[in-house]
């Protein structure tokens, strides 16, 4: 066998390798003293005020000043044009973030937890009983995004699990035209239907993208098979 097609498939294994498991959480994460930090919520004096998106009108009614940061553990894209969104004519919500701060982010167990997202909510499941013990839902949120700004918009697409993220604006309700009306949590502590945060999004940032091993391997591992590939239909065909 020769030399180019031992590194076509060993670099294309190791991809698929890569890829299935680019969205594990890193290991040994430099965090953000923001991320170590509660979320701040504070009263506002701002009052409802109208927003306009993908040609509806939207009347958003915040209720609090609220300031997050936290590592993703898990996220939904939304597509306002399809399912539940479309039938409640919500285009407004660009993504459900689930995060975590503090002590449960820093924990060395919380790789064996899962997390993932469903259409509203985040879902949690691990049958290592240390990992559980170390880990506090009350520094555990699922946030519906909201945003009329387009910068903002495209700003929030390029997040991946791991990145550590601040998201400041208010906690709110709104009410699509022609929809229904969406509330939010208002307190860390409470479960099931009706414990999301909406969020109007002012400011969102990833202030320390993950970096893991699977993700680096990703491009070194495409590298090397596009360099295996080039070898290969590089070289003069000769016919047996």
């Amino acid at each position: 066998m020769k030399i180019s097609t031992i590194v076509i498939v060993v670099s294309f294994v190791w991809l698929i390798a890569a890829f299935w498991n680019r969205n594990d959480l890193p290991r040994n994460v430099e965090f953000r003293s923001e991320v170590l930090a509660e979320p701040r919520q504070t009263k506002t004096r701002t009052g409802p005020f109208e927003a306009v998106f993908n040609g509806v009108d939207y009347l958003v009614e915040p209720e609090y000043e609220y300031d997050l940061a936290g590592m993703v553990v898990s996220y939904r894209h939304h597509d306002g044009n399809s399912r539940m969104h479309f039938l409640a004519n919500d285009h407004l919500n660009m993504l459900d973030v689930c995060v975590v701060w503090g002590d449960s982010a820093t924990s060395k167990r919380l790789h064996k937890i899962d997390f993932w997202n469903g259409i509203f909510t985040c879902n949690v499941f691990t049958r290592d009983s240390a990992a559980w013990a170390a880990f506090s839902m009350d520094q555990l949120s699922n946030n519906h995004l909201i945003s009329d700004d387009e910068t903002i918009r495209k700003q929030v697409k390029k997040i991946a699990i791991g990145d550590q993220i601040r998201v400041r604006g208010y906690l709110a309700s709104y009410i699509s035209e022609k929809g229904g009306k969406r509330g939010t949590s208002t307190t860390r502590t409470d479960t099931g239907n009706g414990a999301c945060e909406t969020l109007f999004v002012e400011r969102f940032e990833i202030i320390q993208p993950a970096m893991s091993y699977w993700r680096i391997s990703t491009w070194v591992s495409s590298a090397f098979l596009a360099f295996g590939l080039f070898i290969h239909f590089r070289r003069p065909y000769r016919p047996y």
